[in-house]
């Protein structure tokens, strides 16, 4: 719609669009008002609306994912979680935190200690869906506890992971972004769900998809009417085994590029090597990424999940220097 346009201009199109027998989506922006139009199995005819009085502009979107698109949304959106903002042309933002949530001291040691070296939000696993049985699958309702603790100590917006669509609303009342874990990329009730709470979800790329079906999943949750939705590249899975995943940073300019969504990188997954951690943190933060989740704990060889991977205090302490240098050349 024209920046002009009011509210009557934009009542009529959504009647029309009614009228043709498809479902209109409006999604007011800073500037103007886009109308996203849902329900074609293929081309449709524009002429009943491309004339209506405040429509500046009939854009026919392709692809697969239309409100997640720069075609539907040329501006970037940025996502604010408490006091923190992330997306485009806003400095880079930090998620530390263990991979999985063990006890108190753990969770509030490492909280502690990521909240005064500069971490934006506090990450941690109260559900953990693991590779084999036989590992340790989180402490379930008691970690989102011990997380909430974490949060009241420090005042870290928390990130945590939910893996069924009947623990969105438990997750929820703790978690200030819920994660969708990359098995569970396209697990659609579960997108669908996240799709009618108000809280920001961060979407990981599944470990074998492609970018059109990383973007559709997050289409999933658009659709349904939570715009706030942050995607995370966390490597995929190829015939490499040097790496746990192969980190596929390709990635960062090229959502820039097809959709509005802030991307963020979880360098730690990707790599599953604790050295390879902070060069391919920088690298992303050079490629133009929003921000970067890395695992930290206090003792990371007495990990129950992810010891590898994940970075001892000092060595967070030593790569959020680097960032800080780093952020600053990239004039943030």
């Amino acid at each position: 719609m024209h920046h002009k346009a009011n509210n009557k201009q934009i009542d009529t199109v959504i009647t029309a669009v009614k009228n043709m027998g498809l479902t209109a989506k409006p999604i007011p922006g800073s500037q103007r008002t886009a109308i996203g139009v849902l329900g074609n199995k293929g081309y449709i005819d524009d002429l009943n609306i491309r004339d209506l009085p405040g429509v500046k502009e009939v854009i026919h979107v392709t692809k697969p994912y239309k409100m997640v698109s720069r075609d539907f949304h040329p501006r970037g959106t940025i996502i604010k979680v408490a006091d923190v903002e992330i997306g485009e042309g806003k400095r880079p933002v930090v998620i530390a935190g263990p991979c999985a949530v063990e006890s108190e001291n753990q969770i509030v040691r490492t909280a502690v200690a990521v909240k005064r070296i500069g971490a934006d939000l506090l990450r941690g696993g109260a559900f953990k869906p693991r590779t084999g049985p036989h590992t340790f699958q989180g402490l379930e309702k008691e970690g989102l506890r011990l997380l909430a603790l974490a949060k009241k100590k420090t005042g870290l917006p928390i990130v945590t992971e939910v893996m069924t669509p009947e623990n969105v609303s438990l997750v929820a009342k703790y978690a200030d972004v819920l994660q969708v874990g990359t098995r569970n990329m396209q697990n659609f009730d579960l997108l669908k769900e996240l799709g009618r709470i108000s809280k920001p979800v961060l979407l990981k790329r599944g470990m074998s998809a492609t970018i059109e079906e990383f973007l559709a999943a997050a289409e999933y949750i658009y659709s349904e009417g939570n715009h706030k939705v942050i995607l995370c590249e966390r490597g995929i899975r190829t015939f490499e085994t040097a790496t746990r995943n192969s980190l596929d940073l390709s990635v960062i300019p090229l959502i820039n590029e097809l959709s509005h969504l802030p991307v963020i990188i979880d360098p730690s997954h990707a790599t599953g090597k604790r050295s390879l951690v902070p060069p391919m943190s920088k690298a992303a933060l050079v490629a133009g990424a929003n921000g970067i989740m890395v695992e930290v704990h206090p003792e990371p060889d007495k990990a129950l999940s992810d010891g590898p991977q994940s970075l001892t205090i000092q060595g967070f302490e030593k790569l959020m220097r680097e960032i800080g240098k780093l952020t600053s050349f990239l004039g943030y």
